[in-house]
C-alpha cells in the first residue's frame, strides 16, 4: 500500500489517495499527452501520473494566502504520491479576467517552489481552450434529453426555483423537444439573442432538496470579448458546468475544492456520469473532495474587499506588504519555505476554523532564524558622544574596528566588520534621565556594554533649548573593556545595548509594517471592515544600520538584533518621501518581530 513520507501527518485527503492507489482505481486509465476526450485518451499510453490534481484559479485578481494553502496542498500531494499537478486558468468569465493576473499567478506558483512541468509536458492549461468541447457536450446533453433552453426572465427563474422549504416549479419551456432546444441553443451560439434572453439549463429535478440540482444554468449569453478566445463566442459556460468538464478532459483523479463547493458535488457527479454514459469522457471520471478553506485572523481574503483596499488607496497596491496577497507577503519578507511550513502546520480538515495570524508569523521566524544574517540597526536614533575618546586613543578621528558573527550558530559564515568611534547612534529609548525601576541601560552614572564593543559610563545628555528634546547623550569610555580582549569581562554591567557607528553606519528608510486590521475578524457581523483598519499598520522611520547592510540584495532577509526580521525592499530601494540627496538609501521592510507582540 502506498504511504506518505513519515514526516507528513496524515489527513482525510491522504487517506482517500492511498485507498485509491491501493485499489488501483485509476491505474488503467490512459493519457493522450494533453487534455482530451475519451477517444483521444484511449488512443494514448498508460497515464504516467499515479494521481492528477490541479490548481485552478480564476485570473481575475492576485492570489492570496488562502490560495497559497491550496497550491501547497495540490502540488504537494502530487509530489508525495508520484503524480502531476496541473496549473489551470479557469477563465470562463470574459469580463473580469486579464493577462496581468495570468502572469502574476504563474509567478506566484513558481515562487512558492512548484512546477507544472512533468514527464516532458507543460501542464499549463486554460479552461477557455475547452470551449469547443464544452459546447459539443452541451449539444449532447440536449440531444439526450438532459438539457433545455429556458427563456424565462431572471426574476421568473428565481421565483420558480423555490427555496429550502418549497420545491421548485417546472419552467414552461422544460417540455420542449430536443430538436427545438438544439435549434434554439444554436441561435444563442450564433448571436441571434441578446444578453439575458435565454439560458441553457440542465434537466434534473426541480423538487430536489438540494437547490443546486433544480435544473441549474449551464450556459448564458454574454456578448463580450474574451482575453483568450476573442469574439469567437457570445455564449459562455457557467463555472459549475465548466469545472467538472475541465477536470475530466485533464484526467484529474482527485479534484480538491473548498467546502463551499460541497453542495455542488452532486451536480459535478451527475454531469460527469451523463458525459461518461454518452461516451465523451475518459473513465473512471474524477471525484471531488472538499476541505475547509483558510480563515486567518486579522486578514480579509475576499477579492472584492482586497480590490477595494487597493482602489480606494487604503494600501499602496496589490503588493503592499500589509496585504495577504502572495506578492504582498513576498515583499513583506515572507519566504516560500515559511509559507509551505505554515500550510503543513495548519493541516487539512473538513471543519471550518480560524487560524491565528501568529501561526503564520511563527512559521516565518522558524524558517528565518537559522538563515537570516544578523546585524545591528538603530531605528529611532540619537547620537552618543564618547567624551574621553581622544584621551584614550589620542585622536577624535580614530576608529576602533569591531566584529561579530554573521550568524551566531554558523561560524563558517564568517564575521561582519564595523567601526566604533567617538560618535555612535543609539536608540533614543536607551537613555533615561530618571530611570524607572529595572532600567539597566543609559542614565547618569550607569555603565553599559555597547554590544561587540566597549563598556561606557553615562555622564548625562544635552537637550535642545527650544523643544527640550535630547539631542546628544554623553558617556566616557571605560578602558580595557573591548569585547573579546583579555580582561574585558572584569567590569561587570547589567545593560547591553546595540549601536551603529556614525562613521560607517548606513542611512536607511525603515518601514515598520504591522497587521492591517486591528481586530481578529474584520467585518464580522454588521461591522464595516474599513473602519477596523489598524491606524498603526505602517510607520516610516529613518534609521541607521551596520555597513554590511548596504550590500544586501533586494529580497535578502536580516535579523536586526533586538528589533526583529527585516527584508531589503525588492520593489524599490528608495522612497518617494526621500529628498534627492538621500535617494539610493537602503529601504527595509519589517517582516516580523522577534516574538508575537499581539498576544501579550
Amino acid at each position: 500500500m502506498a504511504s506518505p513520507p513519515p514526516e507528513k501527518p496524515s489527513n482525510f485527503l491522504r487517506q482517500v489517495i492511498e485507498r485509491d492507489l491501493d485499489h488501483g482505481t485509476y491505474s488503467q486509465r490512459h493519457w493522450a499527452g494533453q487534455p482530451g476526450d475519451k477517444a483521444a485518451h484511449l488512443a494514448g499510453t498508460p497515464d504516467p501520473a499515479r494521481i492528477r490534481t490541479r490548481f485552478p484559479p480564476e485570473p481575475n485578481g492576485y492570489l492570496h494566502i488562502g490560495h497559497a494553502k491550496s497550491i501547497c496542498l495540490n502540488f504537494g500531494l502530487a509530489q508525495d504520491y508520484g503524480g502531476v499537478c496541473h496549473l489551470r486558468f479557469d477563465d470562463t468569465n470574459p469580463e473580469k479576467e486579464e493577462q496581468e493576473y495570468v502572469d502574476a499567478i504563474r509567478d506566484a506558483v513558481h515562487w512558492l517552489g512548484y512546477s507544472w512541468e512533468a514527464n516532458g509536458t507543460n501542464h499549463d492549461y486554460h479552461a477557455s481552450n475547452y470551449f469547443d468541447f464544452m459546447y459539443e457536450a452541451a449539444e449532447s446533453l440536449i440531444v439526450n434529453g438532459h438539457a433545455y433552453v429556458d427563456e424565462q426572465s431572471a426574476e421568473e427563474m428565481r421565483a420558480n426555483r423555490g427555496d429550502f422549504g418549497k420545491p421548485g416549479v417546472d419552467s414552461p419551456y422544460r417540455s420542449r423537444t430536443p430538436e427545438e432546444n438544439l435549434a434554439r441553443f444554436r441561435e444563442m451560439r450564433d448571436g441571434k439573442l441578446p444578453d439575458g434572453a435565454a439560458v441553457l439549463r440542465a434537466k434534473i429535478d426541480m423538487a430536489s432538496p438540494n437547490i443546486n440540482m433544480r435544473d441549474p444554468t449551464i450556459y448564458r449569453i454574454k456578448h463580450a470579448e474574451h482575453h483568450n478566445t476573442g469574439n469567437k463566442w457570445c455564449i459562455y459556460p457557467m463555472y459549475t458546468y465548466a469545472h467538472p468538464i475541465e477536470d475530466a478532459l485533464e484526467n484529474i483523479t482527485h479534484s480538491i475544492c473548498t467546502l463551499e463547493f460541497e453542495d455542488q458535488r452532486p451536480f459535478y457527479d451527475w454531469l460527469l456520469d451523463r458525459l461518461a454514459e454518452e461516451g465523451l469522457i475518459n473513465t473512471p471520471h474524477p471525484r471531488q473532495y472538499e476541505f475547509a478553506r483558510l480563515n486567518l485572523t486579522y486578514v480579509v481574503t475576499s477579492k472584492r474587499k482586497l480590490r477595494q483596499l487597493v482602489d480606494e488607496g487604503h494600501v499602496s497596491g496589490w503588493d503592499d506588504p500589509r496585504m495577504p496577497t502572495i506578492v504582498g507577503l513576498r515583499r513583506r519578507g515572507y519566504t516560500p519555505e515559511s509559507i509551505r511550513l505554515f500550510a503543513e502546520r495548519i493541516g487539512v480538515s473538513k471543519a471550518d476554523s480560524w487560524i491565528d495570524y501568529s501561526v503564520l508569523e511563527q512559521a516565518l521566524r522558524d524558517d528565518l532564524d537559522p538563515k537570516a544574517a544578523r546585524a545591528m540597526a538603530v531605528l529611532d536614533p540619537v547620537k552618543l558622544v564618547i567624551t574621553n575618546w581622544a584621551e584614550v586613543y589620542g585622536s577624535d578621528g580614530y576608529l576602533d574596528p569591531c566584529s561579530a558573527p554573521v550568524h551566531p550558530h554558523s561560524p563558517e559564515r564568517g564575521r561582519r566588520e564595523f567601526m566604533f568611534g567617538k560618535e555612535l547612534w543609539i536608540e533614543r529609548s536607551d537613555y533615561e534621565e530618571t530611570p524607572p525601576k529595572g532600567f539597566f541601560r543609559l542614565f547618569p552614572g550607569n555603565r553599559v556594554r555597547l554590544k561587540y564593543g566597549h563598556v561606557v559610563e553615562c555622564t548625562g545628555a544635552v537637550r535642545d533649548p527650544a523643544s527640550g528634546e535630547i539631542v546628544e547623550v554623553h558617556a566616557k569610555l571605560v578602558p580595557d573593556t573591548k569585547s573579546g580582549t583579555p580582561g574585558a569581562d572584569a567590569v561587570k554591567v547589567k545593560g547591553n545595548i546595540t549601536w551603529v557607528g556614525v562613521a560607517d553606519g548606513v542611512k536607511a528608510e525603515v518601514r515598520l509594517y504591522d497587521r492591517l486590521f486591528a481586530v481578529p475578524q474584520p467585518g464580522a457581523g454588521d461591522g464595516d471592515y474599513l473602519e477596523e483598519i489598524n491606524p498603526e499598520s505602517l510607520k516610516i522611520l529613518t534609521g541607521y544600520a551596520e555597513p554590511a547592510s548596504e550590500g544586501m540584495e533586494a529580497g535578502d532577509s536580516v535579523q536586526f538584533e533586538r528589533h526583529g526580521y527585516f527584508v531589503a525592499d525588492w520593489r524599490d530601494h528608495h522612497s518617494h518621501q526621500t529628498t534627492e540627496d538621500e535617494k539610493g538609501n537602503t529601504v527595509f521592510n519589517r517582516t516580523a518581530g522577534l516574538k508575537d507582540g499581539w498576544n501579550r
